[in-house]
């Protein structure tokens, strides 16, 4: 349903129209009086204001300053109670304003009436009856045509329920948690709460009037005053962090919200958050660090070759430059405490000064006497920490010559010089610097670095002792090995290598040995495990083996089926994958390969123009050591001149993430791209090609060619 309004046409006299308005009884008419905005249009205007100024609640004054006659409307006649009383004098009204606020206003007023300024006050009255009340008045002096002032007029509200929600607004803002202020639209402090007091270290009575940029100058150009001004600029509220330096030297959470005229900012000290934070990401960096270390201290057996790693790890994460040393158990050409340190390791963050520090590692040994930091950091067992002026430090201690001079283009005003120890002893040093530009190594940054430094110690003690226990292990292997045996119209080239990881030989084996003037017998096994036992074990089914071929004639089947019952007669636990291998001689001038497999690899034979041959068979026999009385079969295939037999053990073709008969197929490939090498240069290629650097297994390799002559 609308409205509509009706008019209609009256006398001079009258002023009224009737106005359409539903009712609910159904469609009637109602006629309404609207004879006080009917007029000119000045006159309906100032009718209209008057109004509006009614229902805010808004009276008006006029006070002559002549006679102090003071006139209000009836709107503050009812805020102050005066009844009927349209006049009254200034002094009737000041006796209602509350005590602690009378001087205050009648200077105000002073003020006003004096300097023809402005005038704005909020104060407090005690009105009969309804007790104290808060006033807001406004007012300006009008001046009479002799220019002097003649009245002051005004207006007035009683806003005691709006000051009240403010007073509960900032009692419960004086009891936040959180700090809190209001800056005005020139970035004035309008209000400061306890908290904010507290955490910005300064009272209230400082704030409140000042321009934030100028009470705290470092937020100029901050973040601070980059998000204050977008978000008076775009009217959105922001929220971030920011750290103020010394004196408050805190982070905070911040978040601001601007209104017409002010901008209120919430924050928070979040420093013990933000720390915790810094460790926790120190503590990730460490970790990860450490991480990164112990990864390549494992990923080499070669603990030199992984210890001079630590100079790239830690540079620039811990240090701007560094060297690594080794204590190396044969001693050099120098004299005294330098006789068995060697640097093995550098790196600059600079890429420009790192041929420099190269040179001048090479050079600071025996340049040093055994007062220099890294003299005593060695001889004590203990880390020597120059926080400072190091590189006059360590120049005091430096002969004079090229590394003296080089020291200088470095940028070392800071130094560490920490020892490696590990079982009781001194087995490498780490030097560290830092330039003018970056702190000292300290606090957690030095846990950091000491920690590596043990674990790079425990790597090179662990190499040394992995040296030792390989040097004996395959000393004790290649005792029971052979040489390659020697025949006519034959090349032969043998090949072994042990696993990498220590102690990891034995198991496997090549062997040759002639059964009379007109055959050589090939052997190759492979006993299980991969220890010192394994080794062991090798030795008893090499040795039955070859007993078994060298007496008698038997072909490669009977020579197996003999070992395996010796095995089982003399209580031989063990399993060994075989193949023993017998060349002969043929007719027009092939040799004949016959050959009987033990569940071992198959051998390949290529030819000359790079075919390759497989000699596998579906279903090769058992083991050795698992059935006495299996039968044992025998092949055969020519073998042409110019043609090469390849036997070898698993750990040349099987290795983790690759199925045998991949490597298989791998090896045949190769051979048949370089089967044009002699046998060792091909033997050593084998080996290169197909075996990882940080290998599993041992192997053992033969490669034999009918050169036909």
């Amino acid at each position: 349903m609308a409205w509509v309004t009706v008019r209609r046409t009256v006398g001079h006299n009258e002023r009224a129209r009737a106005v359409a308005r539903p009712h609910p009884l159904g469609s009637r008419w109602q006629v309404v009086d609207d004879s006080a905005v009917v007029g000119s249009p000045a006159d309906v205007r100032r009718r209209v204001d008057r109004m509006a100024v009614e229902s805010a609640g808004i009276g008006t004054f006029d006070w002559e300053l002549a006679t102090g006659r003071l006139t209000w409307d009836d709107t503050l006649r009812e805020i102050f109670r005066f009844g009927d009383v349209a006049e009254a004098t200034i002094e009737a009204f000041y006796a209602l304003v509350h005590p602690e606020d009378r001087d205050h206003l009648a200077r105000a007023v002073e003020v006003a009436v004096e300097t023809l300024a402005p005038f704005e006050a909020e104060y407090r009255v005690d009105v009969p009856g309804r007790g104290v009340r808060w006033i807001s008045a406004r007012g300006q002096v009008a001046l009479s045509p002799d220019g002097s002032p003649a009245h002051f007029l005004g207006a007035a509200l009683d806003f005691t329920e709006r000051q009240q929600e403010r007073a509960q607004l900032s009692r419960m803002l004086e009891t936040l948690p959180t700090a809190f202020f209001s800056l005005d639209d020139e970035w004035r402090f309008t209000y400061v709460n306890l908290e904010a007091e507290r955490v910005l270290g300064r009272r209230r009575e400082e704030l409140l009037g000042g321009v934030v940029w100028d009470l705290f100058p470092a937020a100029v150009d901050s973040p601070f005053e980059q998000h204050y001004r977008r978000a008076v600029e775009t009217g959105e509220p922001v929220s971030f962090d920011a750290y103020y330096p010394a004196p408050l030297d805190a982070w905070y959470d911040v978040r601001a919200s601007p209104s017409p005229g002010t901008l209120a900012v919430y924050f928070l000290d979040v420093t013990t958050r933000r720390r915790a934070e810094a460790d926790v990401l120190e503590a990730a960096r460490r970790a990860e660090l450490l991480a990164d270390v112990t990864a390549a201290l494992n990923g080499t057996l070669d603990g030199e070759e992984a210890v001079a790693l630590l100079a790239r790890l830690t540079v620039p994460v811990l240090a701007d430059w560094s060297i690594v040393t080794v204590v190396d158990d044969v001693p050099s050409d120098h004299r005294g405490w330098r006789r068995h340190l060697r640097d093995v390791g550098t790196w600059h963050h600079d890429p420009q000064v790192r041929e420099r520090l190269q040179r001048y590692a090479a050079l600071r040994i025996p340049a040093l006497d055994e007062r220099s930091p890294l003299a005593r950091a060695y001889l004590l067992e203990q880390s020597q920490l120059i926080p400072a002026d190091a590189t006059e430090h360590v120049q005091r201690h430096l002969a004079p010559g090229e590394a003296h001079d080089l020291l200088d283009t470095l940028g070392a005003d800071s130094m560490a010089f920490l020892p490696l120890v590990a079982r009781d002893r001194v087995v490498g040093m780490l030097t560290l610097a830092n330039g003018p530009g970056r702190e000292p190594l300290q606090g957690s940054a030095l846990q950091i670095a000491e920690e590596i430094a043990a674990h790079a110690a425990v790597a090179l003690e662990n190499s040394r002792l992995y040296r030792e226990q390989r040097g004996l292990a395959e000393e004790l292997q290649r005792s029971l090995l052979t040489a390659p045996p020697r025949a006519d119209a034959l090349d032969v080239a043998v090949r072994y290598v042990p696993a990498a990881r220590v102690a990891q030989v034995g198991g496997d084996w090549y062997d040759g040995f002639r059964q009379d003037d007109d055959t050589l017998t090939l052997v190759i096994g492979d006993v299980v495990g991969h220890d010192i036992q394994a080794a062991a074990a090798m030795g008893k089914v090499r040795t039955l083996v070859r007993a078994m071929g060298a007496d008698g004639v038997d072909g490669p089947a009977d020579v197996l089926r003999r070992t395996d019952r010796v095995m089982q007669k003399l209580g031989l636990t063990t399993t060994a994958t075989v193949v023993v291998a017998r060349l002969e001689d043929a007719e027009d001038g092939d040799l004949l390969l016959r050959w009987s497999n033990a569940g071992h690899p198959p051998p390949l034979v290529v030819t000359s123009d790079g075919q390759v041959d497989v000699l596998g068979e579906a279903h090769p026999d058992v083991l050795l050591g698992i059935d006495a009385d299996t039968r044992r079969t025998e092949h055969t295939t020519p073998v042409a001149p110019g043609s090469t037999l390849v036997m070898y053990t698993d750990g040349l073709v099987e290795r983790r993430g690759q199925d045998i008969d991949e490597g298989i197929a791998l090896l045949a490939q190769v051979l048949g791209e370089h089967q044009h090498l002699s046998v060792d240069a091909l033997a050593n290629l084998l080996l290169t090609e197909l075996i990882p650097s940080a290998n599993d297994d041992d192997v053992a390799l033969m490669v034999v060619r009918h050169t036909g002559v």
